[in-house]
């Protein structure tokens, strides 16, 4: 049971053994004040379920004179429970009549002690009923306050959501228009030397270099969401990229022992591409001349991806594209957004390895 249970249960039975204990303290104990006050004070929990049906019960024992204290209890849980302004006002008439008509019956009072009695009782009968109506609201108007600070919140969660997507727009309008006009450039300039060339290789080098702008394009434009479903990366995409990089004069071997379907979920699959294009990028830039591997196997429940390659040909200079991306650091990113794991570092060969495993499902 927990602590807050804990609390509860004894607050209830303080509710019910204070008022019981103050009955007790009054004489006769035997006399109908007594017992009815007792009985009032037990049935106090009824109070959880119908606090007007408590201050009901409580009636009796007031009547007699001992039923105060369970009274007060019955009247405070009447006022937490907020009912309408005239249920309110009858309890704390009925409670005052009941205790005032056996004074004025056994007791012979002038008319100022008698407007002094009134307004004491029907001041004790009001002030615990006013306290729990107090008590609710200050509740009430607590709670309204967390939501109205979990609505701002949101709010602002929301509008820095916006703010973000409107700049990551702006961001990708810029890229397109910028790198799109010098690709496109490039994809042109290739088709005209192709068409205006006699020499054979050179022609076969253009048209490589007009499908690899044209590819360019394409994947930017699908990252960007510019493009259509055709033109998303994955698995299946891979093996052009070895094709690619061969024809390019690159040294590539792909093992692949993915089955079909592999199960492997798009974003694993965009992820699982990235790596290794990334991977061949920086091995053609930084060891020229060197073997690749690539190795693509699904193995309990993970896609795992090693890319290796053996040491540089120092008789090859390194190859200075400027900076394509944000490197490993990048990749790793992209990889752990993706639930996976990226593993990248020297062999022992004096070449590089760089390992990913992505989850199989998300």
């Amino acid at each position: 049971m927990s602590s807050g249970r804990w609390l509860r249960l004894g607050a209830e039975a303080l509710a019910v053994v204070i008022p019981a204990a103050a009955v007790l303290a009054a004489p006769d104990p035997f006399g109908y004040a007594t017992v009815s006050g007792l009985v009032a004070a037990a049935l106090l929990p009824v109070r959880l379920w119908s606090p007007w049906v408590s201050v009901l019960l409580c009636m009796p024992a007031l009547a007699g004179g001992l039923g105060w204290p369970a009274t007060v209890v019955a009247l405070y849980a009447l006022g937490r429970a907020r009912p309408r302004v005239s249920t309110l006002v009858v309890a704390v008439l009925l409670a005052t009549a009941v205790a005032v008509t056996p004074v004025l019956i056994t007791q012979s009072l002038g008319a100022g002690s008698i407007v002094l009695t009134f307004a004491f009782v029907l001041a004790a009968a009001g002030a615990p009923m006013a306290l729990g109506a107090l008590v609710s609201l200050r509740q009430q108007l607590a709670d309204s306050l967390r939501r109205l600070e979990a609505a701002t919140a949101a709010e602002l969660r929301a509008k820095d959501a916006t703010a973000r997507a409107e700049e990551r727009a702006r961001i990708a309008r810029e890229i397109h228009d910028a790198v799109g006009h010098h690709v496109t450039l490039i994809a042109v300039e290739s088709a005209a030397l192709a068409a205006t060339t006699g020499d054979p290789a050179a022609e076969e080098t253009a048209g490589r270099l007009r499908g690899l702008a044209k590819q360019a394009l394409d994947e930017m434009r699908a990252t960007l969401g510019l493009g259509t479903a055709g033109q998303q990366v994955g698995l299946d995409k891979i093996p052009d990229l070895v094709v690619r990089a061969r024809a390019a004069g690159v040294d590539v071997e792909l093992s692949s022992q993915l089955s079909e379907p592999h199960g492997v979920p798009a974003a694993v699959e965009r992820a699982a591409y990235r790596v290794v294009q990334e991977a061949l990028t920086n091995a053609s830039k930084h060891a020229p001349g060197a073997g690749i591997k690539v190795s693509l196997l699904c193995r309990g429940g993970s896609l795992h991806i090693a890319v290796s390659n053996g040491a540089p040909d120092r008789a090859l200079p390194a190859v200075d594209a400027g900076s394509s991306g944000s490197g490993l650091a990048g990749l790793s990113e992209r990889v752990q957004m993706a639930g996976g794991r990226l593993d990248a570092g020297p062999s022992a060969d004096g070449g590089f390895e760089l390992v990913a495993v992505l989850p199989q499902q998300r």
